[in-house]
């Protein structure tokens, strides 16, 4: 059965927290497959996104203006700071309507659109920090499937920008379904930190 965008957002919130709990506290310098990013940036915009969706489901009209580096957001210990974050974000979704219409970064687009992008951001971002653990993670299938429904719809300018995707990697042979969607989103399935 596909996932819907809500249950999308929070398996996402899931495997990413399994994902940070897999670097120790100590762990956050080491460098990640995104270009110029420690782990620790790779955190901090990951909750950056996970703090202004939100506020966004809570009502608030907040604006975007992320931290740069991405890190410096983070404030304490880098786990219990993304777990505060993710707690909120659970909530928010439980209790949010997801055909209500708001203004977002992208214009005016329901709950559920909305929450597409940052559900697939929680997974590819948390296949990073696995990585920049040591750890490959497999996205799970329900990921992949709901990647290509949002994905294969949108032209290849909306989705191959620095803010969003790089140029397509080319996946190994034999690659798995996980392993061919990383190397998709512009990352090398084989990364080691």
């Amino acid at each position: 059965m596909q996932w819907q965008p809500d249950t999308a957002f929070l398996q996402g919130l899931d495997f990413f927290s399994g994902a940070v709990a897999e670097l120790g506290d100590a762990a956050w310098q080491r460098t990640s497959p995104c270009a110029d990013w420690r782990a620790l940036d790779v955190l901090g915009h990951v909750g950056q996104g996970t703090r202004f969706g939100t506020l966004l489901l809570q009502g608030a009209q907040p604006a975007w203006a992320p931290v740069e580096p991405p890190g410096a957001a983070v404030d304490g210990t880098p786990s219990e700071w993304w777990e505060q974050l993710a707690d909120q974000a659970r909530t928010a979704v439980a209790g949010a309507d997801l055909s209500r219409v708001l203004d977002s970064p992208r214009g005016q687009r329901s709950i559920a659109e909305g929450l597409s992008f940052p559900a697939l951001d929680l997974f590819v971002h948390g296949w990073d920090i696995g990585k920049s653990a040591g750890v490959d993670l497999d996205l799970p299938a329900g990921a992949i499937e709901f990647a290509r429904v949002v994905l294969e719809p949108l032209p290849a300018g909306q989705v191959r920008n620095p803010r969003v995707f790089a140029a397509e990697k080319p996946a190994p042979p034999g690659a798995t379904d996980s392993q061919a969607l990383i190397a998709w989103t512009g990352r090398d399935p084989a990364w080691t930190a």
